[in-house]
Formats: structure tokens, sequence, C-alpha cells
């Protein structure tokens, strides 16, 4: 708690003591963000992070020696650390553009084994931006660009749509060019809190930043308070996974990568009675970016060193959702599926392993998840109350008599089972 105290403290001290520059302009910080406390009760186990709070789907079936379904266990939590804090600082000029900051921080911590840090003060967003008549440049940690921020699930429960939304905040470099109504962006982008399988290092291994180029539409109308807004992004991403491989006790430097591209197109209209979004994502190695995927091994290319070879694991993503937009309630139903399409290449199904591990795709024993999530707010100025009712469903794969997966060589699932979670939320949000 000191902890935190502290970094309140020195984060308000900077901000406060701003001073006039020689130019006698002043530095400007305004506060904003939302005291959030989420009431929610669960039918079953679910993969999730930060004490069930992200929910993704679903745990699969786990029998006892009496055949109980050890995840079949219903449950449920109080949780206040989505709470959030965010700092938005002007200041003069610069290279004759307009410049601004965001610094943004919440109460979610950043491990969920770490119980020291369950209430840990974190950072979300921090960047700076420089804005010209027609460009932006943006530099610091920011949303990843296959998430919209103007185009995004606007659901209570804090997964934000994830498996089916893309969900990752990532330090970036990203150049925007905007003559009008249309814009074009490239961003150049590292992994730090959100990661593929084997740690940021692997991406920085690869000496290849992320690269991304979005281009949208935007029609605003604020007499008519009314929006179209559609685009679509392609993203590249290479992993240098190991950096040696070994057998009988002989170690042999690898530079063996593995490489894969995405996409994602998007559609929000708005008008006074109700706002319409739906988003759909085809991914190669999507781990990242809190959804199923990721790589596995293709082969074994050389056995001398053991140098293998990977394949990508491959999936489809999309949701939809519709809002109405009235000022003291506001109904929405949210829809959402994604499905394991598997690897364009074969992979070893039985020795899906990377430096010892087999943690490389999430989501690689599941064919497919559904997830139907209608909800109700009711607003009174600054504070909401919501409640929103959250049906997940994962088709997991079944299992031969050997006790293997049914699925094919390349990672596709051939028989699978449904399993159910029901998550009944109550929200309590304060805005300011």
């Amino acid at each position: 708690m000191k902890r935190i105290i502290c970094q309140l403290s020195i984060m308000l001290s900077l901000f406060v003591n701003a001073q006039e520059s020689k130019e006698e302009a002043k530095y400007g910080i305004s506060f904003s963000g939302f005291i959030k406390t989420d009431y929610f009760f669960d039918s079953r186990e679910n993969v999730t992070i930060r004490e069930g709070h992200f929910l993704l789907y679903p745990k699969e079936k786990l029998f006892d020696s009496e055949n109980n379904d050890l995840n079949a266990k219903s449950s449920f939590n109080f949780l206040s650390i989505q709470s959030r804090l965010t700092g938005k600082i002007t200041g003069p000029d610069a290279f004759g553009a307009k410049t601004s900051g965001v610094l943004e921080a919440d109460f979610f911590g950043n491990e969920n084994a770490n119980f020291v840090d369950a209430n840990g003060f974190r950072l979300r967003h921090a960047f700076v931006k420089l804005n010209w008549r027609k460009s932006e440049l943006l530099a610091g940690q920011y949303w990843h660009p296959f998430f919209i921020p103007g185009c995004f699930s606007g659901v209570i429960s804090f997964n934000t749509g994830a498996p089916m939304q893309p969900f990752s905040r990532n330090p970036q470099i990203r150049f925007q060019y905007k003559p009008g109504k249309l814009s074009v962006a490239g961003v150049l982008s590292a992994q730090r809190d959100f990661t593929s399988p084997q740690g940021s290092a692997s991406l920085r291994y690869s000496t290849i930043p992320e690269m991304t180029a979005i281009a949208s539409f935007d029609n605003k109308n604020e007499e008519k308070n009314s929006e179209i807004l559609a685009g679509a992004a392609v993203g590249y991403k290479a992993l240098q996974p190991l950096l040696s491989t070994s057998k009988t006790e002989k170690v042999y430097i690898t530079d063996e990568k593995v490489s894969g591209l995405s996409f994602t197109a998007f559609l929000k209209y708005k008008n006074p009675a109700f706002t319409y979004k739906i988003q759909g994502v085809y991914g190669q190695n999507l781990f990242d970016l809190t959804m199923l995927g990721g790589y596995a091994v293709n082969a074994v290319a050389d056995t001398t060193t053991n140098r293998v070879t990977y394949a990508t694991i491959n999936n489809l993503a999309g949701w939809t959702e519709i809002q109405t937009n009235g000022e003291k309630i506001q109904f929405a139903l949210w829809a959402g599926y994604t499905r394991n399409i598997g690897s364009n290449d074969s992979i070893l199904i039985y020795s899906n392993k990377v430096d010892g591990t087999d943690v490389t795709v999430r989501g690689a024993n599941m064919k497919s998840v559904f997830r139907l999530a209608p909800r109700v707010v009711f607003i009174r100025g600054r504070l909401n109350f919501a409640t929103e009712i959250e049906y997940t469903s994962a088709a997991y794969a079944t299992k031969d008599a050997s006790g293997n997966l049914k699925r094919d060589q390349y990672g596709l699932i051939t028989e699978s089972e449904n399993i159910s979670n029901l998550r009944i939320l109550l929200a309590v949000i304060y805005n300011f």
C-alpha cells in the first residue's frame, strides 16, 4: 500500500509542478478515469487472467478417480482492481506540431501468481503525440493496431470481447497521414505485457519489429450525432523462439524463425438511436493478442543438432454488437465466435515442444469458442449501474481410446464436445 501511495504521489507531483516554458506557454494536465467494482458469478471453472476477472473461456472436463468433473465448480468474486487513472497532458508546440501526451495506469497488476502484486499499480498507456495539419506521430505504449479505439467491444466484462476481440497494448511508433476523411497509418511495435508464447524475447531476437499498415474512412456528423467508420489492416510478425538447440549434451546455435501474416476489417455505424459495430480477424500466430493460436514444431530439420522448423497455428475470429444510445438507459447485445483453423503445414502433433515446453499455442485442444452477452446499463450523470449475462461455450477435442486428441496432422480438431460457462456480472462505475 505504501508503494502505491508513493507512486501516486510521484506521478501527481510531476504533473502539478510542470512550469512555464521559455515561450511562456503553460503545460497542462487534466485527469480522468473511473472507479469500477465488478461483482460476478461463474457457473464453472474458467481459463482466466487475474483472479477470474479477465475471462477467456471455460475449462475442459477434468475427472477425478470417481469420474467427477473437477472443473464443474461454480464461484464468485468481487473486485475493484480495474479502476483507472488517466492524465492527459498538453504543452507548447514543437517542430511545427501541437504536442500532447497520455499517462494511464490502473490497479490490475501484472502477474497472476504474485499475490504481492494483486492490486499492483501498473502502466497501461504512455505515449507522446505530435500533430501537424494532416499527419500525426505517436511514440510510446498504446493499443495494438488491430484494436480499433473507434470500433471496439463495449461489453461490461473486462475481457473486452477476448479471445474474439484482439486485445493488446504495445510499445510502438506510429505515423498517420490524414488528408481528410480517409487516413492511412504505419506502425512498428514491440511486446511488453502481452507477449508471444516464449515471451517478448522471441520477437526481439528476430530483430524485426512487428509491422502493421492500417487504412480507414471516418465520416462524422456532429450535428446529426452520426458516424460511419470503416477500415482494414494487415500485419506481419516474425519470431525466433530459440537461440540454441541441444542433443547428447552438445549445444548448437540456431536462428530458425517463424513468421505470419494477419488481417482485420471493421465497420461502425452510429446514429442517434443506436450504434452497430462489427470486426473480423484472420490471424497467423495471434497468441500475443489474447486470441487463439500460436506456433508449433513443423519438423526436425537436422537430426544431428535437433534444429526444428515451425508452423503458425491460425484462427478466424469475429464479433458484432448493437447498442441503443439512450441517455438514461442503454441496451446492447454482443456476439462473438473464434475458430482454430490449424496450420498451413503439417505439424508434429504429439511432439509439439519448443525447448521442452508445449505451451506455444492457446487453445491447441479447442475447435472453437462462441459467446453471447446481452447487457443493460443504467446511467445517472457520471454514475453507471450495469449488468451483463455472458454465456461462453468452448468446443474441446475429444480423445481416442489411447488418450490422444482427435485432430489431424494440421492441428484441426476432428471431433469435439461443448463445455459452457454462464457469468452473471454486476458493475458499479463512477466516471470522473
